[in-house]
C-alpha cells in the first residue's frame, strides 16, 4: 500500500514544539518589532515545520525548501526562533535515512557556507549572531545527524535482509517437511500395494490380501494428510494465531511407534529400543524430537525403496554426552538391482550424491548442531544421528516397541 503524500507523524508533531515556543515569543515581542517582519518570519517557521509532513515522499525537495526557509528566516527575524533549524535538521536526517546521502551532505555544506557568509562577510563583528564555537557545534550536529541517519538506513537494510533469509530458510524447512511426509507415506503405499497385487496375481479370487493392502493404504494416506495439513498450517500460522484457529500438532519422537507399525505392515520386523538413563527430567526439546522422528521416517522410507531383501529393522535411541543418539539399522544387502545400495543415488550411500534422503537427514542434524553418519555394515546398512538436546519445549522420549 502506497503511503499518503502528507503524513503528520510523531516526529513531525514533536518538531512542532519549537514552533509553539516561537509563537509565544511572537505574542510577547510583537509590540517591539515591525508587524510585517514578525508575521513574515513566523510564517517562514510555520512553513518549514509544515513541510515535514511531505518528507517521506519528497525527502530532497523538503530538504531544499526547509534550508531556503531557514536561510531567509534568520536575516529577517528579530525573534531568533529555532523552528527553521529544527525542521532543517529533521529533513537532513530523513534524506540520509532514505539513502540520499550526497544530497544531505550537499545541503548541510551549503547551509554552513551560507551561515559563514552571513556572519563573516555580510555582517560586521558587532552584528554577528553566531560565534565561532557555535558554528563548530553546528557543523558537528549536522555531521552527527547525517551519520545517524545513514546508520539507521544500514541497520534497516540488514534487518530486512535477515528477515528475507529467515523466510527463505523457513520455506526450505517446510519443503523438506512436505518431502519427508509424502515420500515416506507414498513409498510405503507403493510397496504394500505392489506386494498385494503380486500375491493376488498368483492367487486369483482371494481378496483378503487386497483388503488388508487397501486398509493399509487408507490408514497411511489418512496419516499423511494429517501431517501434511499440520505442515502446511505453518504457512498460515500468523493468520491462524490472529483468528484463534488451532493448528495440527507437529509430529515428534512420541509417535515413533506409528512409524514402526507402518513399516511392520509392509512385512518388516521392526524393533524399537529406547534407553532413558541419563535423560533430563524435561525430556528432549521439540526441535530434537521432530528431527529424530523425521530421520527415522526417512531411514524407513529408504529401506522400503532401496534395501534389497531387508527383513528386520532395529531402531535405537539413547542419551549420552548431552545428546540424543538415534540409529536405524537394517539387514538389506547391496546389489540385486536396488538403487539404494549403489553410490549413484545418494539415498542409501554414505555420501549425499544427487539424492535428497541422506542429504536431508544430514541437513537436519547440522541445523541443530549435530551430525549424521550413514554407512554399510557387515549385515546391512546403518544410519546414526547425534542430536544435541535443546531446552526449549521439552517432549518426552517415548516409543512403542
Amino acid at each position: 500500500m502506497t503511503p499518503p503524500m502528507y503524513r503528520m507523524d510523531r516526529v513531525t508533531l514533536i518538531a512542532g514544539l519549537p514552533l509553539l515556543a516561537d509563537s509565544v515569543l511572537f505574542a510577547v515581542r510583537r509590540a517591539e518589532a515591525s508587524p510585517v517582519h514578525l508575521w513574515l518570519t513566523w510564517l517562514l517557521g510555520a512553513a518549514a515545520w509544515a513541510l515535514l509532513g511531505l518528507r517521506h515522499r519528497l525527502p530532497v525537495p523538503v530538504g531544499v525548501l526547509t534550508m531556503i526557509a531557514a536561510v531567509a528566516y534568520y536575516p529577517l527575524s528579530s525573534l531568533d526562533g529555532i523552528t527553521p533549524v529544527v525542521a532543517f535538521v529533521v529533513a537532513v536526517y530523513t534524506m540520509s535515512r532514505a539513502g540520499h546521502l550526497v544530497a544531505a551532505v550537499t545541503l548541510a555544506v551549503t547551509s554552513m557556507l551560507a551561515m559563514t557568509y552571513g556572519e563573516f562577510v555580510a555582517s560586521t563583528s558587532e552584528q554577528r549572531h553566531v560565534d565561532n564555537m557555535s558554528m563548530v557545534l553546528f557543523e558537528g550536529w549536522f555531521l552527527a545527524v547525517i551519520a545517524f541517519g545513514h546508520a539507521m538506513r544500514v541497520r534497516h537494510a540488514y534487518q530486512e535482509e535477515s528477515e528475507r533469509r529467515a523466510a527463505v530458510a523457513e520455506r526450505l524447512r517446510i519443503a523438506r517437511e512436505i518431502h519427508d511426509v509424502l515420500g515416506h507415506s507414498i513409498s510405503l503405499i507403493n510397496v504394500q500395494a505392489g506386494a498385494a497385487l503380486h500375491r493376488s496375481a498368483k492367487r486369483p479370487g482371494e481378496t483378503a490380501e487386497l483388503t488388508r493392502a487397501l486398509e493399509f493404504v487408507r490408514d497411511t494416506s489418512k496419516d499423511a494428510l494429517r501431517e501434511l495439513r499440520g505442515t502446511l498450517g505453518m504457512l498460515r500460522q500468523v493468520d491462524e494465531e490472529a483468528a484463534g484457529a488451532p493448528t495440527s500438532p507437529t509430529p515428534g519422537w512420541e509417535r515413533i511407534g506409528d512409524l514402526a507399525d507402518r513399516a511392520r505392515a509392509t512385512g518388516l520386523t521392526v524393533t524399537v529400543r529406547t534407553d532413558r538413563e541419563g535423560l533430563p527430567p524435561g525430556g528432549v526439546g521439540a526441535g530434537v524430537s521432530l528431527a529424530a522422528y523425521r530421520i527415522v521416517q526417512e531411514a524407513l522410507t529408504n529401506i522400503a525403496r532401496h534395501a534389497a531383501g531387508a527383513t528386520t529393522v532395529l531402531i535405537e535411541a539413547r542419551y549420552e554426552d548431552g545428546a540424543l543418539r538415534v540409529s536405524v539399522e537394517d539387514d538389506g544387502k547391496a546389489g540385486n538391482g536396488g538403487p539404494g545400495h549403489g553410490h549413484g543415488s545418494g539415498s542409501r550411500s554414505g555420501e549425499p550424491g544427487t539424492g535428497s534422503g541422506i542429504g536431508g537427514m544430514r541437513e537436519r542434524c547440522r541445523a541443530l548442531g549435530g551430525e549424521l553418519t550413514a554407512a554399510h555394515t557387515d549385515s546391512g546398512f546403518r544410519v546414526t544421528a547425534r542430536l544435541p538436546l535443546m531446552a526449549d519445549r521439552p517432549t518426552a522420549l517415548e516409543g512403542r516397541s
